[in-house]
Parts: C-alpha cells; sequence; structure tokens
C-alpha cells in the first residue's frame, strides 16, 4: 500500500503559498504559507499541524487495536497531540488522550497508551522525544 499527497508553492517563502492534496482529497488544494505557518493570521494548514494530525490519528487507532486484543471496547477515544517546536526544529510530540472504556482501570489504560504511544507507526519514523498521558473517564 502506498498513500500519496501533493504540494504546489509559488512565490518566495514569505509572500509565496502553496496548496496541499492528498490523495482522498480530504485536502484538496488547502491553503499553506508562511503566515499559515508561523504567524497564524491565514486560514490554512501547515506541515506541523498536520504531522499532530496524523500522529494523533495513528495513536488513537493503536490503544483501539491494543484494547480490542483484550477483547475490550472503547465507548470512546479523544487524542490531542501537541507537535513543539524550538526555533526550526521539532522537538517533542505530546499525546493527551481520554477515553470512556468499561471495564478497565486507569492503571491498565496508562499501560495501553504507553505501549501506542512507543508502537503507532507515526511515532516509530519520529526520532524526538514522544510523551504521553491518559486519562479513563467513568
Amino acid at each position: 500500500m502506498k498513500r500519496t499527497a501533493k504540494a504546489h508553492w509559488s512565490g518566495n517563502l514569505k509572500e509565496g503559498k502553496g496548496e496541499l492534496t492528498t490523495q482522498s482529497k480530504v485536502l484538496n488544494q488547502t491553503n499553506y504559507s508562511f503566515k499559515t505557518r508561523f504567524v497564524g493570521d491565514e486560514i490554512g494548514t501547515n506541515p506541523e499541524e498536520l504531522l499532530a494530525a496524523a500522529h494523533a490519528g495513528c495513536f488513537t487507532m493503536a490503544v483501539s487495536v491494543a484494547l480490542t486484543e483484550k477483547g475490550l471496547h472503547a465507548e470512546s477515544l479523544d487524542t490531542e497531540a501537541t507537535v513543539s517546536m524550538e526555533g526550526f526544529d521539532i522537538t517533542a510530540v505530546h499525546l493527551n488522550i481520554q477515553g470512556t472504556v468499561s471495564g478497565l482501570s486507569q492503571e491498565e489504560f496508562e499501560v495501553i497508551t504507553k505501549g501506542a504511544e512507543q508502537n503507532c507507526l507515526i511515532s516509530k519514523v519520529l526520532n524526538i522525544p514522544i510523551s504521553s498521558e491518559a486519562h479513563l473517564l467513568v
């Protein structure tokens, strides 16, 4: 299996603009620019936000797999991924998950999420510190 995405750019770094399109067309000529990446005063996306989304999705699915392997079913799992940057370096990702899962203790949920933190596909390709915290909702 292969997944693709395309980027188009025109202009210089600060005034230029680009568009991102994914194979699925979920992103279809979606705006990205210096302003969407570093200033935040323009509607559009940026590579770091897309990395956070990819990591949150991958991690959440990895938690779901681990729960399924234990014969459990998540009523809900919600993850926020925070990508930290210093200058022009991505320095870390922190994953914060909240879940509603019957028949599971907080301690068991933490063990499952720590495993997913290290073993989801996105985590495996990143060469930066990754951390997580898990909150089991009653």
